[in-house]
């Protein structure tokens, strides 16, 4: 195995991350995925510049825009913070994280990491398979072993999108601060994840000078609740088959707002704009909910091994709403 030698720096504010970065230099956080992947040889960087020493970065903050949470705090500490856990309109958020890996990595792994963590697909892990994430030719998946892969939203590539957070940020409609050599700009997450047919060979919308600087949650609507669900074959440190955020505002038994979001189904943290019509303006009867949850699949065109999504996606949506609904 050849040996991957770097150099490593560490930044002290922004700009000196900012001087640096480019596709040989990589920022350095948590590194619970990017030191997995130099391992395994999927990736080489000249450099990497460690950012956990820029101040500012790691904070929670409450402004009159929002929630502003800052991009190196680690999830375990974002899972201690009363703004997020004492506040039942942002329920989802604190139970994605709950299930995100194990308390271990929880308490290495930032919140941007985790939200700008690679695929999980194996072709796409295995460092001898040039697959078309990778600059290859084919999607191995689609005619391989697909179990684990996108039933909505796939194709050219059928990976799912890994982050448990990044699906209950979609469904509290966050947006994403990232900074750069041009400036500052804030990019809806529904806008900054990428699907394939986008670009194959990227998952988001970040150059490669680019920073997230922080996450920014809108507050919740009066009244608001959400719920976050997530079915996975082993009940410890493992991803989602399939998982589900809803916040919705139920308004003398009818719901005035809601936001669907669904993971482990997509590319990317996927919105379920059809069930939320269903649910917009209705009482949550049995029958909305089963034709809200049978909506949430609209369009599902699963693969060979993975058509079981549908009835999981189905089935969770629906646990989801009854949740709501008590």
């Amino acid at each position: 195995m050849a040996i991957n030698r770097f150099a490593y720096a560490r930044a002290n504010s922004i700009a000196d991350a900012l001087g640096t970065l480019g596709e040989a230099c990589r920022p350095l956080a948590g590194g619970t995925d990017l030191v997995a992947m130099m391992k395994a040889g999927l990736v080489s960087p000249d450099r990497l510049v460690d950012l956990k020493r820029i101040p500012g970065l790691d904070g929670v903050q409450a402004e009159t825009d929002g929630l502003h949470i800052g991009a190196l705090i680690r999830l375990s500490a974002l899972l201690a913070e009363p703004a997020v856990c004492a506040q039942q309109g942002l329920a989802c958020l604190y139970e994605a994280l709950l299930q995100t890996a194990s308390p271990q990595l929880r308490h290495m792994a930032t919140l941007g990491g985790n939200l700008l963590q690679r695929p999980r697909c194996w072709y796409f892990r295995n460092a001898l398979t040039h697959c078309l994430r990778k600059g290859g030719r084919q999607c191995f998946a689609f005619r391989g072993e697909n179990k684990y892969h996108a039933i909505l939203g796939g194709g050219p590539c059928y990976i799912v999108h890994p982050s448990d957070p990044a699906v209950a940020l979609l469904a509290l409609d966050a947006s994403i601060v990232v900074i750069g050599p041009d400036g500052t700009r804030t990019v809806p997450v529904d806008a900054f994840y990428l699907l394939p047919g986008q670009d194959a060979h990227r998952e988001v919308a970040l150059d490669a000078g680019e920073l997230i600087a922080e996450v920014v949650i809108p507050a919740p609507p009066d009244g608001a609740r959400s719920v976050y669900l997530k079915v996975a074959e082993r009940q410890a440190w493992d991803f989602g088959l399939v998982s589900a955020a809803i916040q919705a505002r139920v308004n003398d038994g009818k719901v005035e707002q809601v936001r669907v979001a669904l993971g482990g189904v997509a590319p990317v943290p996927w919105r379920a704009t059809e069930a939320e019509e269903v649910l917009k303006g209705t009482v949550l009867t049995d029958d909305v909910i089963e034709r809200a949850a049978q909506a949430a699949t609209a369009g599902a065109r699963p693969l060979a091994q993975n058509g079981y999504k549908v009835g999981l996606v189905q089935g969770i949506v629906r646990q989801a709403l009854q949740q709501l609904r008590t």
